[in-house]
């Protein structure tokens, strides 16, 4: 049965990316106790076995020199604090390997799953785990008697590998007492540290079946409703009206901007109510003409106000109005289709400017501005 949440709904979605990046900033990584407690065990006793002979000789070389002490040396107190100084030092030294390895294993295993984190939130003392009543319905939880089983399984396969163990090395044992007392010393050593390394590796099986269950308690934890979904899309990508908003405002500032740039313009042309495009060309620095500014209604007649101001020209021609605002953005190249159209209509503005400087003869108003079929639009948008 899936999970409920505080609104009653159940938790069947996957958690996104957000929840899991928040719960790794809180410290909520799957970890698994086996894993780590299988990793140290096993380094460990890997560790004495490679180090074995070197902490030998350094343990006998300390107790050589503690107990085999001249005369003078014994009333002498400085000498023997130097004598102790040594010992220790020879002692940490001895064991600073096996140390070694044993910090390794400790940074290790906690970090082969779910990776290294540092989060000061988890390290905060929280008082709802202070809370008898919450404690209480832990301790006989789902989770708690997962947990159960889990402990019984280990002492069960510990109580086999043991039992297996001694089987294996009970001739063994048994001969040692014939043996010297030396070499039935370090025989007994020897078979120490090999079934420790056995029992060590009885706890792989462990940690391989309380990894996959520790992914799978992680992953359900973090499970979402879809109202969790739509609040965090809320919170991440902010609220409907606060994003309207904003892309009022940045409409209003990409107004604001084509209005100042229909002075540049050489030509308006209009619909001639409803729709106003400012065009601008320069054969010396452009290839193709550029439409600086477009607007409907409120925005066509602003547009052609200030055109006015300015004494551009303004073109009415309906059709062609409509296919370039409906196909053209502000600061955009006007598409290859409307280039017949427009240049007839630029020709026809450049010879007009002629003109009224006493160069060259009145032009004609262009009636037939090709536009193509492709690119009609009505009104409202559609192709007609």
């Amino acid at each position: 049965m899936a999970e409920e949440d505080d609104s009653g709904q159940e938790k069947t979605e996957e958690a996104s990316s957000r929840k899991i990046e928040k719960a790794r900033e809180e410290g909520q990584i799957p970890r698994s106790r086996d894993l780590t407690t299988t990793v140290v065990l096993l380094l460990a006793t890997i560790g004495l076995y490679i180090f074995a002979d070197f902490m030998a000789d350094k343990i006998i070389g300390i107790t050589r020199a503690s107990f085999v002490i001249p005369r003078e040396t014994i009333f002498d107190t400085n000498a023997m604090i130097a004598l102790l100084a040594a010992a220790i030092y020879d002692g940490l030294f001895s064991i600073a390997p096996l140390m070694a390895v044993l910090v390794i294993a400790s940074i290790a295993g906690p970090i082969a799953l779910g990776g290294f984190i540092f989060s000061g939130k988890a390290m905060a003392p929280q008082l709802n785990r202070m809370n008898p009543i919450a404690g209480i319905k832990r301790m006989f939880s789902l989770n708690s008697l997962i947990e159960l089983i889990k402990s019984v399984a280990k002492v069960s396969l510990i109580l086999w590998a043991t039992i297996l163990i001694l089987q294996m090395y009970a001739q063994d044992m048994f001969r040692m007492s014939d043996e010297p007392v030396g070499d039935a010393i370090i025989h007994s050593l020897d078979i120490s540290i090999f079934a420790t390394i056995l029992l060590s590796v009885t706890t792989i099986a462990i940690a391989a079946i309380d990894i996959p269950i520790q992914i799978y308690q992680y992953n359900k934890k973090l499970k979402m409703s879809r109202q969790d979904l739509k609040d965090e899309a809320k919170d991440t990508d902010g609220k409907p009206e606060v994003k309207g908003r904003i892309r009022q405002l940045q409409r209003e500032m990409a107004q604001r901007r084509m209005m100042g740039n229909v002075p540049q313009a050489d030509v308006v042309i209009t619909n001639p109510e409803h729709f106003s495009v400012a065009l601008r060309y320069d054969p010396e620095t452009m290839d193709v003409p550029i439409m600086l500014a477009k607007g409907g209604d409120h925005m066509a007649m602003k547009i052609r106000e200030i055109a006015n101001a300015h004494k551009i020209e303004i073109i009415q021609s309906p059709v062609l109005a409509r296919a370039i605002f409906y196909t053209t953005d502000a600061d955009e190249e006007i598409p290859a289709g409307l280039y017949l159209a427009v240049a007839q209509v630029l020709a026809y503005v450049f010879q007009l400017r002629n003109y009224r400087k006493g160069k060259g003869d009145r032009p004609q108003y262009p009636r037939n501005i090709n536009v193509p079929r492709e690119m009609r639009y009505d009104a409202k948008g559609k192709l007609e």
